[in-house]
């Protein structure tokens, strides 16, 4: 039942993945419940200019770099391609449309009221959303990230010259020369795809790596492949500024240690080099709710602020920020608010990064368990598989990659998992629940697989964690 005192028992202020399911969860559990959303869609980032939209132009384009380049040809298909990138873009924007409108129609079956507009509170229970005032006994801060900006490099993504990851979904046409400021996810992503499409892909990244927080060997593997695919990297590099004149642009980069400068032109500057917490704006000074140094919320176990009544999920909070992970969140936080036990298990969140192939990781890299053993490298032990002895991924031309089980050597617990193969991203869910679960590699190893898959490749690094790997 509703406290009469409030106008709602929960007020959960964004529609993004952990906004909406929060929502669509505390209604499910009999919590009169609204969500303020200012967008003219649901879905937050990830499904308007995010996750969704950018898988949509990877999975087209994975289709027109087979035909363009072999693939297709090696397994008997003639074809000779033509690319539509109007319609390329209508597909994503359609797919899009279909899944906003999809959390419209759950939000109607589910009764939660879609309150329109900005959320700014006026105390702990009180939230202003555009017009009109709101009250409630709980309220869910789920406002998302945006880009972080790069200091001296101005995004403008009408003229599409430099562009942040939003504006690369839309570029009207194919790029002779796109940079991509930043190794990460993002950036990789989205490279990827104009780069398949026949845009000359150069990315430059701050670190002597690629894909920080990923396992050692995972980030050299990855890099080795992209660069046979055609990406140019400029790694250990600076970029100090952008100019652009008319539709190019200039960039000024400097080695990260320091030296001379040096500049490279391009007609596409992608921006990508992280995220930051959507929380200006949101009137936190009203409820006295103050931010750490990286201007996130700070909550306990159960995702609750300091400030009594109010919570707070996603990517305004410490941790990855995933879609998956919001989401987990915000089943959590309405059962927590139910009077439920609501967990998330922060240290089992699996990452994926959507390129040909998938790279995918959950658990500890490496190097993280060595130094949580002390830097003892006996108290770790590590089994890898190759992906082209993989009899599925060799049928299918697929053989790029390895799978790789991180374990406890005493006790042969799994502390990790990561992988780069076509499927990983869906492969890494197997080892998220195993280690879920608490499973050794030995659990992995003898679970009988179905033949012939590209799992069995798990199967296989599992096994060989104990030196016994059948088919290498």
């Amino acid at each position: 039942m509703s406290d009469t005192q409030y106008d709602y028992d929960v007020l959960v202020i964004g529609a993004g993945p952990g906004g909406y399911v929060a929502a669509i969860r505390a209604a499910q559990l009999g919590l009169k419940t609204a969500c303020a959303e200012s967008r003219e869609t649901l879905g937050g980032t990830c499904l308007n200019v995010g996750c969704i939209p950018s898988k949509a132009m990877l999975h087209a384009s994975e289709y027109f770099d087979a035909a363009a380049n072999g693939a297709m040809e090696e397994m008997g298909i003639e074809v000779s391609p033509k690319l539509n990138l109007d319609k390329m873009h209508a597909q994503r924007r359609d797919a899009v449309k279909g899944l906003t409108g999809g959390i419209e129609f759950l939000f109607k079956k589910n009764k939660v009221d879609w309150k329109k507009g900005r959320a700014t509170f006026q105390d702990a229970h009180t939230v202003k959303v555009g017009d009109e005032t709101v009250t409630a006994k709980n309220v869910v801060i789920a406002t998302g990230s945006s880009v972080t900006p790069l200091p001296n490099v101005e995004v403008d993504n009408d003229k599409q010259v430099v562009v942040d990851s939003t504006g690369a979904l839309e570029l009207a046409k194919v790029p002779e020369h796109m940079v991509v400021i930043g190794g990460g996810v993002i950036g990789l992503e989205l490279g990827s795809v104009w780069r398949r499409l026949g845009a000359k892909v150069t990315c430059v990244e701050f670190l002597d790596e690629i894909l920080p927080g990923m396992d050692g060997d995972i980030r050299k593997e990855a890099r080795k492949i992209f660069k046979k695919q055609g990406i140019e990297f400029k790694l250990s590099t600076k970029v100090t500024g952008v100019s652009v004149e008319g539709d190019k642009a200039t960039l000024t980069m400097e080695p990260a240690a320091g030296g001379d400068a040096e500049t490279l032109e391009a007609d596409c500057v992608l921006v990508s080099i992280g995220r930051k917490p959507n929380t200006d704006g949101l009137g936190l000074e009203a409820i006295g709710l103050e931010l750490n140094k990286r201007s996130q919320i700070e909550t306990d176990h159960d995702f609750r602020t300091a400030v009594d009544g109010v919570w707070a999920i996603g990517d305004v909070i410490p941790g990855p920020m995933l879609a998956h992970k919001a989401e987990d969140e915000g089943i959590a936080v309405a059962e927590n608010i139910a009077g439920q036990t609501g967990i998330v298990n922060h240290a089992i969140i699996p990452s994926v990064v959507y390129t040909w192939p998938e790279i995918a990781g959950v658990g500890l890299t490496t190097e993280e368990a060595i130094e949580k053993a002390g830097g003892d490298k006996a108290k770790v032990k590590v089994g890898k598989f190759p992906m082209m002895a993989n009899s599925r991924a060799k049928t299918n031309h697929e053989p790029d990659g390895f799978v790789k089980v991180v374990a406890e050597a005493d006790t042969d617990r799994v502390l990790g998992v990561w992988a780069i193969a076509v499927p990983a991203g869906t492969m890494i869910a197997q080892a998220a629940q195993a280690m879920e679960f608490g499973a050794t590699s030995e659990d992995i190893a003898y679970t009988c697989h179905a033949h012939p898959t590209h799992s069995e490749a798990m199967k296989e690094a599992a096994m060989a964690v104990q030196g016994k790997p059948i088919h290498i």
